[in-house]
């Protein structure tokens, strides 16, 4: 019969608790993330809304191309926010990873 080291016991439980805290922060990340995300879709869909209510109303070829140029300028710079979100996002998500491998 085999018999197990107390030692190694108490190794693979601090292991296990701290797998168990890593899947909990990844856990919270990804749902930061998600409702982040959800933000940003629903500001998408307003920009969009409002485009199409100010082209609408729009009295000149000119003030509509205005009103698009517009709304295209602000979805480009969201865009890069959205770039840099992500990176972020991917950056903490790593540093939490490669922390658990070092013990942190």
């Amino acid at each position: 019969m085999a018999t197990t080291n107390p030692i190694d016991i108490a190794a693979f439980g601090k292991a296990q608790a701290g797998m168990l805290n890593l899947q909990k922060e990844l856990l919270e990340t990804y749902q930061q993330a998600s409702r982040s995300w959800l933000d940003r879709m629903r500001l998408e869909a307003e920009l969009w809304s409002r485009l199409a209510t100010k082209l609408t109303m729009s009295r000149s070829v000119p003030e509509a191309m205005d009103a698009y140029q517009r709304c295209v300028a602000e979805q480009m710079q969201m865009s890069l926010e959205d770039g840099k979100r992500l990176f972020d996002e991917c950056q903490k998500i790593t540093q939490k990873i490669a922390g658990s491998f070092n013990g942190s």
